[in-house]
């Protein structure tokens, strides 16, 4: 049987003046977001206009789910099955390459 490497979280803890806090955002998971789509609850998408885009990567670089890939040299596409429609792409797109658009289904 394989060894789990487990978490000693009283290793943490900390205490500032009469208060214990764990120290940290340690959070321990059995599994990975990227085994769970979570793009179905979406109300907006984002639509890049590839004539637009510049290649960048800031869409990329701020997206806080990691759905934004490079899809070749210069321009990169949303992975819609994980994508929630935050908008962050679009608002930080220095071109505004990028438009939130309702979500059909």
């Amino acid at each position: 049987m394989k060894k789990q490497n487990r978490i000693d979280y009283g290793s943490l803890k900390s205490k500032i003046g009469s208060v214990e806090i764990t120290t940290g955002a340690v959070l321990e998971s059995n599994g990975s977001t990227s085994k769970t789509k979570t793009g179905a609850w979406r109300s907006l998408r984002p639509v890049v206009d590839e004539k637009k885009c510049i290649g960048c990567g800031m869409c990329w670089t701020y997206c806080p789910e990691g759905c934004i890939t490079k899809k070749d040299a210069k321009k990169f596409e949303v992975n819609f099955d994980y994508c929630k429609g935050c908008g962050i792409c679009a608002n930080e797109c220095p071109v505004k390459a990028i438009a939130m658009v309702v979500e059909e289904k």
